[in-house]
Parts: C-alpha cells; structure tokens; sequence
C-alpha cells in the first residue's frame, strides 16, 4: 500500500515538473509578436523596464508578456537596460528577444547624411535617425575649439561631412556620430581624391566649398562639371565668380528667386561678386556628385552662364560677354513674363 502511494505520488510530482516544464517552454520559445513585418523597439536612456514593456506592446502587439516579464525578474533586467534599436522578426520568441534587450544585442541601422543647405538642418535631419538630439548635434558642430581640434573652423566645419547612407548603432551619440564623420572623411578623400584636388591647387575643404556653390547652381549632376569648369576658368583668369547663390547665403534668404542690384551690394565675405576667390566656406554641405564634379571638371572656355528661360533648371553657357548678355536678355523677358520679382 505505501508502495504505491509512493508510486502515485512520484507519478503526481513528475506531472506536475512535466506540466510546469511545458508550460515555461511554451512561455519562452513561443512566438507571441503579432506583427507582419519586422520592427523595431527603440530603447533611450531613460527608459525603465516598464517602459520597454510598454513600447514592445505597443509596437509588437504580443499575445502575452508573461514570459518577458518572468525573465526580466529572473535577470533583473531593470539593473542594466542598455539602449539602442532593436530589430524584432514575426519569427522572433520569447527567449530570443529577450537576450536581445538583455545584452544589447542592437542591429544597425541606416544613417542617411543629406546634402542640406544649414548645419541646424543636418543636426535635425540626423537626430531623427538616431538616439541623439539634435541641440547636442547643434551645439557640438558651433563649438569653436571642438571643431578646431578637428581641423575646422565655423566657417568650413560643412566640409567634414559627406553625404551618404551609413550602416551605424541608434543610440550613438553627438560625439560618436562626429567621430564617424571624420572616419567616413578620411575614407572619401582617398590618394585620388587627394591628388586631384592638389592638381587644382585646392584644399579638400575648398574643393567642397566649389562644389556647394555648383550644387547650388545646377541639381542637374550631368551639367555639373560644366558649372565646376567655368568657376575654375574665372578663378584662374583671377575673375570675380559672382556666383548667385553666394548672394543668397549672404543674406541667408534660401528661397530668393531673382537677384537685383541691390542684393549684390550686400556685404558678406561670402558675396562673391564684391570679394575675389572662394567664399569662406561651403554655402551647403557639398553633394558627392558636387564634389566630384569640380575634381573631373569639364575643360572649356565658358566663362559665364544663365539660367535657361525655360526654367529647366539648367543653363545656357557662353565664352563672350555678347554672347552672355543675349542670354540673360533672353532669361530676364522670361521671368517678366511670369511676373517673377
């Protein structure tokens, strides 16, 4: 008799270690996400546990939390959150995504640097890529020694960056995505990069300062080397560019369509049509295609160019004063025509 209480017994306890054991194996490799596509959980500094919790059942729309918040008890999860994206797959299990969090095991991500006209504009633009904000991205790009110790200053620190998709962590920060950019700089301005610009007696942040004008000229990348050669003609003939866009920067008035008299008498070192040679510094953080541009500029006579009257957003070029001022004659009945002031 007491045998087989003993047997009942064992047999009782072994069902329950065997229901139990099931149980947590259902809990933590089941795949609870009720999500179609792979999404990401975005952890900052200042999230707790409980917070985390909340963005994963917000985001992922799990079935069941019981098993995450198990392990987050067992591993003390809440002592040590590490921050970062983090990519959660529809296959993705309990156990997994929880190893994820717990050692911050984060995935890359895609950084896209853009061509922007302003360093506030860059500063915003990447903030909303990554974990830093964009006033620690602002401030760090206009502290005068920082970026001295790198090699700038106020005025050419936009030649640091080049325009690019970057495989990055999230949670960088403002530091951490500078240094990236001057890694990314170094890269780009390879023994080929370098040279060419050594041929045209320019420096790599004055071969981006060109190349933002260009980009201001023209978003036409097959008639870039064009604009970039009849700069490099007036610069070696000693001419003024009296580049327009200069003009704009000047006055920091971006969405100036005409330019009069009264706008080339602006004083700024950067208007070109009262200060000989390169303004001071980029007007924009130089495209790829901008910078290139002036490195395998097109060789030709051109010095001056107008916009053409069909508003293509392209130019007609011209050797001869004559010839230019047919040209712009030609553009300025076109804008009177639309009224354009």
């Amino acid at each position: 008799m007491k045998k087989k209480v003993l047997i009942i017994s064992f047999s009782v306890i072994t069902a329950i270690f065997l229901s139990a054991a099931v149980s947590t194996y259902l809990l933590l490799f089941s795949k609870p996400f009720r999500i179609t596509t792979p999404t990401f959980i975005y952890i900052d500094e200042d999230d707790s546990a409980d917070s985390v919790f909340s963005k994963i059942e917000t985001n992922l729309n799990p079935e069941s939390m019981t098993g995450m918040k198990m392990l987050a008890r067992l591993k003390d999860y809440d002592k040590n959150i590490y921050t970062g994206a983090y990519r959660i797959s529809p296959e993705s299990t309990v156990l997994e995504t929880f190893k994820m969090l717990k050692y911050g095991r984060q995935t890359p991500v895609k950084l896209i640097v853009p061509s922007v006209r302003t360093l506030d504009k860059l500063a915003s633009r990447v903030a909303e890529q990554i974990m830093a904000d964009s006033a620690s991205i602002a401030s760090l790009l206009k502290d005068s020694s920082y970026i001295a110790a790198l090699g700038y200053d106020k005025a050419t620190i936009p030649a640091l960056f080049i325009p690019n998709t970057y495989e990055v962590y999230w949670n960088m920060t403002a530091e951490s995505f500078v240094k990236r950019m001057v890694r990314e700089n170094k890269s780009f301005w390879n023994t080929e990069r370098t040279a060419k610009a050594k041929a045209l007696n320019m420096t790599a942040a004055e071969v981006c300062t060109l190349a933002s004008i260009v980009d201001e000229e023209t978003a036409n990348n097959a008639e870039k080397p064009l604009v970039a050669g009849l700069y490099i003609n007036r610069l070696k003939r000693g001419m003024l560019l009296q580049a327009d866009p200069t003009v704009k920067f000047s006055l920091q008035d971006f969405g100036l369509r005409r330019i009069l008299f009264k706008h080339l008498e602006t004083d700024s070192p950067y208007n070109t049509y009262k200060h000989a040679g390169l303004p001071p510094g980029p007007i924009r953080i130089a495209s790829v295609a901008g910078i290139n541009s002036v490195l395998n500029y097109s060789k030709h006579n051109y010095i001056y160019m107008c916009a053409k009257e069909d508003f293509s957003g392209t130019h007609n070029f011209a050797s001869t004063l004559s010839e230019h001022n047919r040209n712009a004659r030609r553009y300025q009945q076109a804008l009177n025509r639309r009224n354009i002031k």
